[in-house]
């Protein structure tokens, strides 16, 4: 599991590309045949993949949660953006076809990802926070997110909400996690930009061509920095930062929130002559 610490704003403004990169930037997910976390001292969120094979892959606690079992104080929200696969658990086996999700609440013991087909492998996309309390397991097909549609074509950034892990969907202890689906000829995200104080945000771009690439802002308003992303690399965004992007082609994102409120809404919105 790869460990990543919390980042003050002043020092984040030191910051050069590399540095940027290597504290903000995943960009090792979805292996083949392997699972692969990512730690992040902010709000000690996980993000992370699977991609079975032929032979199911075993979620297991490792030593950075001090836990009998990975879920033994985490719940976790699970999107599908492969081909068809399943999670298994000690109680059910959920069948999870390209952009069905998973809710998975506290005190599940045994979790095994596995793919219909190794030569279209499902790609499971994990976000898991802490969790105080165990809330019911359950499957989240694209149909069941709850859609809020935003932008306008105008402005390239006509786009579709599509709310899994939502108080309005199902229940959770923490996380909130959707995905956003932009409309043809859209390119910007979360712009105008905002921040959200109470909460930190996970991004993970996919659906992007080979060449495509995502100009990702973070930063503080009056400091803000870019990222260049690729297909299938996420972004660990601090509550102090803004976090928005713009692709030179088609690319869809997943969005995972942690914090103090699950309030979709509760953002704090900045003027465009803020942006520096």
């Amino acid at each position: 599991m790869d460990v990543r610490y919390a980042v003050h704003p002043e020092h984040g403004k030191t910051f050069d590309t590399s540095a940027l990169r290597r504290h903000f930037l995943i960009d090792d997910l979805f292996a083949p045949g392997e699972i692969r976390l990512t730690y992040s001292h902010v709000d000690r969120i996980i993000a992370g993949s699977a991609v079975p094979l032929n032979e199911a892959l075993s979620l297991e606690a490792g030593s950075e949660l001090g836990a009998d079992f990975f879920f033994q104080r985490r719940e976790a929200g699970i999107i599908n953006i492969g081909g068809p696969g399943r999670i298994v658990t000690e109680e059910t086996t959920y069948k999870l076809g390209p952009r069905d999700g998973l809710y998975l609440g506290a005190g599940t013991k045994e979790v095994r990802f596995e793919s219909g087909s190794s030569d279209n492998p499902a790609n499971f996309y994990i976000n898991s926070a802490p969790a105080h309390k165990s809330c019911p397991s359950r499957i989240i097909t694209l149909k069941d997110a709850k859609e809020v549609n935003l932008g306008s074509r105008e402005e390239s950034n006509e786009r579709t909400i599509h709310q899994y892990v939502h108080p309005d969907v199902v229940a959770s202890c923490q996380l909130v996690m959707g995905m956003t689906l932009l409309k043809e000829g859209s390119i910007w995200n979360t712009m105008p930009a905002h921040t959200h104080d109470r909460r930190m945000e996970v991004y993970l771009y996919f659906g992007m061509e080979e060449n495509t690439r995502v100009f990702h802002f973070i930063g503080e308003p009056s400091e803000t920095r870019h990222i260049i992303v690729k297909n299938k690399e996420a972004l660990i965004m601090p509550s102090w930062s803004i976090h928005s992007g713009v692709g030179t082609g088609r690319y869809a994102f997943i969005w995972g929130m942690v914090g103090e409120n699950q309030t979709f809404t509760d953002m704090d919105h900045i003027a465009m002559e803020a942006l520096k």
